[in-house]
């Protein structure tokens, strides 16, 4: 079952196969056509064709079901579906047995290659595991921290020499991370070790702390993809990443706050993931090679928790995040999580917390898709305050990047491409 949970359903190869699958199934409805036929299926495929236009309009538009605006390429699939299925439901009047057959089998396969698209271009959902919410990562073994291991006395590109049993590429994996202090209900950790880390004398190296989106998952495979590149090119070092769950089994939006409706999801990550992150991994304990980072809701979060624990978290990376806690639906966290005082949801938004204070020693990563509108005011807008706070500020869009995967790994890359000399691990 694991293995069936970890099949790629993204990427070029995928595609290419279901779009062939798809166009012969689209291609056999038309075999030996009538005038009549032609003329019924072109109609449908027409009608249905503005009507799935339509639909994601008020979807998109109208509704705001997703609050991001759906690249061309979704609004090509959706349409296609609509019309797809069309074709196939009125192959079922007045036709032979032969194409009644053929209809019933291509609806499902229509949907599913239009499906394999739209998730392809979100590129965040790269296994059948990851779409149906489904972690396929294994347990990850650790070692045992050295609480002898020098710290360096400088940056520690200038000292580290991998030695030969340092592999080519870090590892990935899950750990649970037990709430003792918060008793929020997680799922367990992603967990990423670059190749120095494997070593037999492994270096004391920085942390990262990232926050996936909601609805997501805690998944490595997005910055160890992004690390092991980084790693490949400074002698195996980055980073120690873990990506912690702040939205549950459930994936709530829980503000990143500790709360009576979702539990205490702040003192989840600023204290049992920090703690569990000291008894377990080998990492460097000052603030300047601690990252606090987050995409979509976990930017929100990330910055949140920059500005909240300063003493903790000397970098921040926030990539397409929200400008506050539950800015998706400020009306009704405002009623459930605050009972109406918008005194106390005003005193969460980091923007508030920002003012009248200064953060001179904290590097600040803002990035956002550039053509994600919503997104792209609130990176300006708290990317701006975080300067006139003292930060020191790095904001880029991602060209054409949108909400999507693309937005998240040029994201990341970006970050790293800050954070690496910050962190002693580049010149």
């Amino acid at each position: 079952m694991n293995e069936l949970l970890k099949l790629e359903i993204s990427g070029p190869v995928v595609m290419i196969i279901a779009g062939v699958i798809g166009v012969g199934f689209f291609l056999l409805l038309f075999l030996r056509p009538s005038a009549r036929w032609a003329r019924t299926a072109i109609t449908a495929i027409v009608v249905a064709g503005l009507f799935g236009w339509l639909t994601v309009w008020l979807v998109e538009d109208v509704m705001d079901v997703f609050h991001v605006g759906l690249t061309p390429r979704v609004w090509f699939w959706a349409i296609s579906c609509f019309a797809a299925v069309s074709l196939a439901v009125v192959s079922f009047r007045h036709s032979q047995r032969w194409r009644k057959v053929v209809a019933a089998l291509s609806i499902p396969v229509f949907v599913v290659v239009a499906g394999l698209g739209i998730n392809t271009e979100f590129g965040l959902n790269k296994t059948l595991g990851s779409a149906l919410g489904i972690s396929t990562e294994d347990a990850i073994q650790l070692a045992k921290p050295d609480p002898d291991a020098p710290v360096p006395a400088g940056p520690l590109w200038q000292s580290w020499k991998p030695p030969a049993d340092q592999p080519a590429k870090g590892e990935a994996g899950t750990q649970v991370i037990p709430a003792t202090a918060s008793g929020f209900v997680a799922r367990p950790a992603g967990i990423y070790l670059p190749p120095a880390a494997l070593t037999a004398h492994p270096p004391k190296l920085p942390l990262f702390v990232l926050m996936m989106g909601q609805p997501g998952l805690p998944d490595p495979q997005y910055v160890s993809a992004a690390l092991d590149e980084f790693a490949a090119r400074n002698n195996g070092l980055a980073p120690i990443a873990i990506v912690a769950d702040q939205i549950g089994p459930d994936q709530n939006d829980t503000l990143c706050l500790d709360t009576a409706k979702y539990g205490n999801v702040e003192k989840y990550i600023n204290q049992d993931v920090v703690n569990w992150a000291k008894a377990n991994l080998n990492i460097l304990e000052d603030r300047e090679h601690w990252t606090i980072a987050g995409y979509s809701n976990g930017g929100q979060c990330a910055i949140s928790f920059a500005v909240k624990y300063p003493q903790m978290w000397g970098n921040v990376v926030d990539i397409s995040g929200e400008e506050f806690p539950g800015a998706e639906d400020p009306a009704g966290n405002l009623a459930s999580i605050f009972d109406g005082n918008q005194a106390a949801y005003d005193a969460q938004k980091p923007i508030n917390n920002m003012k009248g204070k200064q953060f001179p020693n904290t590097t600040a990563v803002f990035t956002v898709g550039s053509d994600d509108t919503t997104y792209v005011a609130a990176a300006k807008a708290v990317s701006a305050a975080a300067r006139d706070a003292g930060m020191t500020v790095t904001y880029y869009e991602v060209p054409n990047g949108g909400h999507v995967g693309l937005a998240l790994n040029a994201g990341l890359t970006k970050g790293f491409d800050v954070l690496y000399p910050r962190l002693g691990l580049s010149k």
